[in-house]
């Protein structure tokens, strides 16, 4: 499948930090959570006795609030509703795993989840979740996601936005995202490159354009 690179020629960089950890049950696991507790920037994954404990850096945090403001943006330009989750842990017991992703949003299900605390044991998972993996990560994220029955996934390494969405019981890579159809990949490509010089500029530029088109 074609894809578009952010850049041609990138240099080396490190974007995260992970420290990975195997043969914990689902108990320890929850040890561990809450003894690291809320107050942190390390974020935790967990897929069925594999624990990966992630410490973002700068680069990988760049792109996780630019790629948040993408979306933000996307929702306001084309009318749509949002309700943020942020790194809100994503525990399931029941398919023993749990997931702190960069970035989780309730849009098509808003109005199902608006002003309450989500409970997943009774309301719908996010309909979109974001990931930035600019590092190798031992856990197999879209089919964490998948079991999860997360309807999209994006995955961005630094280089190369995925856009996974759920068919049956797995994930499909697409060009076009099911959450916001129409925006093609070039856009969150030129909207990041952009920012890497001026913000300001690549969100006014960005606007502009949906405004056009929406």
């Amino acid at each position: 499948m074609a894809v578009t690179p952010l850049l041609l020629n990138p240099p080396p960089t490190i974007g995260e930090q992970r420290v990975l950890f195997h043969h914990l049950n689902w108990q320890r696991y929850q040890q561990i959570l809450q003894a690291i507790g809320e107050s942190r920037s390390a974020r935790l994954i967990y897929d069925r006795g594999t624990l990966e404990i992630t410490m973002p850096l700068e680069e990988h945090e760049f792109y996780r609030e630019l790629i948040g403001l993408f979306i933000r943006i996307l929702v306001v330009e084309m009318g749509l509703k949002i309700k943020t989750m942020g790194s809100t842990t994503l525990d399931r017991k029941d398919l023993d795993r749990g997931a702190e992703p960069d970035n989780a949003y309730y849009i098509q299900n808003q109005p199902r989840v608006a002003g309450k605390k989500v409970n997943l044991q009774q309301d719908p998972p996010p309909d979109l979740v974001i990931e930035v993996d600019i590092t190798h990560t031992d856990i197999d994220k879209p089919r964490l996601y998948a079991s999860m029955r997360i309807p999209e996934f994006w995955r961005f390494d630094g280089q190369t936005w995925q856009i996974y969405q759920l068919q049956g019981e797995q994930y499909k890579e697409v060009e076009i995202s099911r959450t916001f159809p129409g925006v093609p990949k070039i856009r969150l490509y030129e909207f990041l490159a952009q920012a890497q010089e001026d913000e300001v500029a690549a969100e006014q530029n960005l606007r502009q354009w949906l405004q056009k088109h929406y």
